[in-house]
C-alpha cells in the first residue's frame, strides 16, 4: 500500500535552493557596493561633492541591506517552536521592513544634507575621471538593481526586490551628480543640492511605499486570485466536490501558505469515504500548489428530494436579484423540522452589506414563512 505523506526532501530542497539564491544574490551585491562605496568616497573627498559623498554612504546602507537580507532569510529558515507552531517565515518581511526604512532614512538625510548646501553652497571641483568612474557607478547600479529584482521575484523575496529598487535609486542620484557636473562644467553654475532635493525627495516617496506595502504584508493580505483560484481548481479536480467555498489563506512567509475552506459534497457518503477524500485533497493541493490546507470542513448536499432542490433554487433566485450577492452555499433543508439553513455571500463593494443582507432575509422568509431560517452573512475572502 502506498504511503502518502508530504515529500519533506522536496520542501528542504525549495527551502535550501531558494536561501542559496538570496545569499549568492546579497553577497555579489555586498561586494559591488563595498568597492562603489569605497571610490565614490575617495572621489567625493578630493572634488568637495556632498552628493558625492553622499552616494557613497548610500552604497554602504545597500551594503548593510544585503547583510540584512541573508540574516533575515536565516532567520526565517528555523525550525517550528511551541510559540510559533507555523514557523518563523515572516522574518523575511521584517527584514524587507527594515531595509525599507533604511532607504527612508537615505532619503530624509540626502534631503537635509542637500538643503545644508543650498544654504551654504561649496564650490565643486570635477575631474574627467571622476566623472567616468561615476558613470561606471551608474551602470552597475542599474544592472545590480535589475539582477536584484529579477533574483527576488524569482524566489518571492520582498527584501531582494526592495534592495533592486534601492539601488535603481542610487543609479539616479549618481546620474543627477553627472549631470549636475555637465551645467556646472559649461555654464559655471551648480545645481547638484537642487537636484538633491528633487531626488531625495523621490526616494522618501519610494522607501515611505516600500515601507507601507511590506507593513501591509505582515498585517495579512488577500491572496492574489490567481493563487486562489489555483488552489480551488485543484480542490475541484475531484469528481466527489461539488462546489468549494469559504477559502482563507494565511501567509506565514514567503511561498510559506496555510489554508482551510468547505466543500459540498453528497450527502450519501460515509465517513471513511469522506475521510479518505480529505486526505487525497490535502496532499494534492499541496502537490500542484504549495499551500498547506490544515482544514477542510465538509457542507452535506441531498440532489434526490426534488423538494429540497426546489427550495434550494427558490432562495438563490431571490438572493441573485441583488448583483452584489456574490452566491449562496451551506445550505440545508430540513422537511421534518421546518428548518432552512445558508449562507449568503455580499460583495464588498455593496454600499450597505447588512442592508442587503437583511433583505435576503427577508424575501426567503416571506417565500418560505413556515421554515424557520438560519442565514449567515459571509466573508468575501476571493
Amino acid at each position: 500500500m502506498e504511503v502518502r505523506t508530504f515529500n519533506e526532501d522536496m520542501i528542504e530542497k525549495h527551502e535550501d535552493s531558494r536561501d542559496k539564491v538570496i545569499t549568492r544574490t546579497s553577497i555579489v551585491g555586498i561586494v559591488a557596493n563595498l568597492f562603489l562605496s569605497a571610490f565614490k568616497a575617495v572621489i567625493g573627498f578630493l572634488s568637495h561633492s556632498i552628493a558625492i559623498v553622499l552616494d557613497a554612504v548610500n552604497n554602504l546602507s545597500d551594503a548593510a541591506s544585503s547583510i540584512i537580507t541573508i540574516i533575515g532569510a536565516k532567520l526565517s529558515k528555523k525550525e517550528p517552536d511551541s510559540k510559533h507552531p507555523f514557523g518563523h517565515g515572516r522574518v523575511e518581511y521584517l527584514s524587507a521592513t527594515v531595509i525599507s526604512i533604511l532607504v527612508l532614512y537615505a532619503g530624509i538625510t540626502s534631503f537635509i544634507e542637500s538643503v545644508k548646501k543650498i544654504l551654504h553652497p561649496e564650490e565643486p571641483d570635477y575631474s574627467i575621471i571622476s566623472l567616468v568612474i561615476i558613470a561606471v557607478a551608474v551602470i552597475v547600479k542599474i544592472l545590480l538593481g535589475t539582477y536584484f529584482i529579477k533574483k527576488g521575484k524569482e524566489v518571492n523575496s520582498d527584501s531582494l526586490v526592495n534592495s533592486g529598487k534601492d539601488a535603481r535609486f542610487d543609479s539616479i542620484i549618481s546620474a543627477s551628480t553627472i549631470v549636475g557636473a555637465v551645467v556646472f562644467l559649461l555654464f559655471g553654475i551648480s545645481i547638484e543640492a537642487y537636484l538633491g532635493v528633487i531626488i531625495s525627495l523621490y526616494i522618501i516617496k519610494s522607501g515611505y511605499e516600500m515601507l507601507s506595502e511590506t507593513i501591509s504584508k505582515i498585517l495579512g493580505e488577500k491572496v492574489e486570485k490567481e493563487e486562489i483560484r489555483n488552489i480551488i481548481e485543484a480542490v475541484m479536480s475531484f469528481e466527489q466536490v461539488k462546489s468549494v467555498h469559504d477559502f482563507v489563506m494565511n501567509d506565514y512567509g514567503p511561498d510559506t501558505f496555510y489554508g482551510s475552506c468547505h466543500i459540498e459534497v453528497d450527502s450519501r457518503m460515509t465517513a471513511n469515504e469522506i475521510d479518505m477524500l480529505l486526505r487525497d485533497i490535502t496532499y494534492h493541493v499541496y502537490r500542484t500548489t504549495g499551500c498547506i490546507l490544515n482544514a477542510i470542513g465538509i457542507y452535506s448536499v441531498d440532489d434526490t428530494d426534488p423538494e429540497s432542490v426546489a427550495v434550494r433554487s427558490k432562495i438563490t433566485e431571490l438572493a441573485m436579484q441583488d448583483p452584489f450577492v456574490k452566491e449562496i452555499h451551506g445550505y440545508y433543508f430540513n422537511k421534518e423540522e421546518k428548518t432552512i439553513r445558508f449562507d449568503v455571500v455580499i460583495s464588498f463593494d455593496s454600499p450597505d452589506r447588512h442592508k442587503a443582507y437583511a433583505e435576503v432575509c427577508r424575501k426567503a422568509r416571506e417565500a418560505f414563512p413556515d421554515y424557520e431560517m438560519n442565514i449567515v452573512l459571509d466573508t468575501e475572502f476571493i
